[in-house]
């Protein structure tokens, strides 16, 4: 069983062919794929994609490279949302998380006053807003990973993932030590990825899950075309190749592992 923990499956790249994709993915072998909102105007459409299929999952959230566009009451609506899925009875299973929140310190504008304080309060804010809840978070930390942690430090949630984490062991540590589980997708299979490569190899197995990023962060093999949830599985083959392990023993913990930071998923 493969689990992809983060694909934009309602991307306009899919060419509105969403579920085939994710069809040929379970055919594939992928078991489960969570979709992460960016933004409120396409909440209702990985919500609605997760109702068409038992292997898909959603999570809900503003992403950093989304916020420039964002309004407080988009916090507001967000909450109340939130709080209506965990007060329904038959929700359980399909939302699972808050996400793809965090910070974004590579494009140049958003690094800028006053764009920069906006992304940490958005942030900020969802990380209270998953802490009141008691929900997971899944992290958009791209050369963000000192202020990311920073803040998980302030405020406490139960854990998530730090999606295509691309940081150094201390701070691959402090994500651990705080309950998280570290992303690990196309980038790994580019043998020029010499740091990520390392972290795949040397960190505790049970801190990694997969991922694909999907359409986005194709792997070596298919750049640069767009990226498919149907590629985990020879992802998951890179990562047992750079351990020494058994595409089983990688396919079954690293599986594990996304159950366990993501509690209200329900394979199978």
């Amino acid at each position: 069983m493969w689990l992809d923990t983060h694909c934009h499956l309602d991307a306009c790249e899919f060419q509105g062919a969403s579920l085939a994709v994710a069809q040929t993915a379970s055919e594939k072998g992928v078991s489960g794929i969570v979709i992460p909102a960016v933004h409120p105007s396409n909440f209702d459409t990985v919500a609605g994609l997760a109702r068409q299929r038992s292997d898909c999952f959603y999570a809900l959230g503003i992403h950093p490279m989304y916020v420039p566009d964002a309004h407080e009451n988009d916090l507001l609506a967000l909450r109340s949302r939130v709080g209506q899925l965990m007060s329904a009875p038959d929700n359980p299973g399909r939302f699972v998380a808050i996400g793809e929140i965090g910070l974004d310190f590579f494009v140049p504008e958003l690094t800028q006053s006053p764009l920069r304080e906006k992304q940490e309060f958005f942030y900020s804010e969802q990380l209270k807003l998953a802490r009141d809840f008691g929900l997971p978070v899944l992290l958009h930390v791209r050369r963000s990973q000192d202020a990311i942690l920073k803040y998980l430090r302030r405020i406490k949630v139960p854990g998530g993932i730090a999606h295509a984490f691309n940081g150094s062991q201390q701070q691959a540590q402090t994500f651990i030590d705080l309950g998280f589980k570290l992303g690990f997708g196309g980038a790994m299979t580019y043998t020029r990825a010499l740091q990520i490569r390392r972290l795949a190899t040397q960190l505790p197995l049970t801190a990694l899950v997969l991922e694909t990023d999907a359409p986005d962060l194709s792997p070596s093999w298919l750049h640069p075309t767009i990226n498919s949830p149907a590629e985990l599985p020879q992802i998951g083959a890179v990562l047992a190749e750079l351990r020494g392990l058994t595409l089983e023993q990688v396919a079954t913990q690293t599986s594990a592992n996304a159950c366990e930071v993501l509690p209200r998923m329900r394979i199978g």
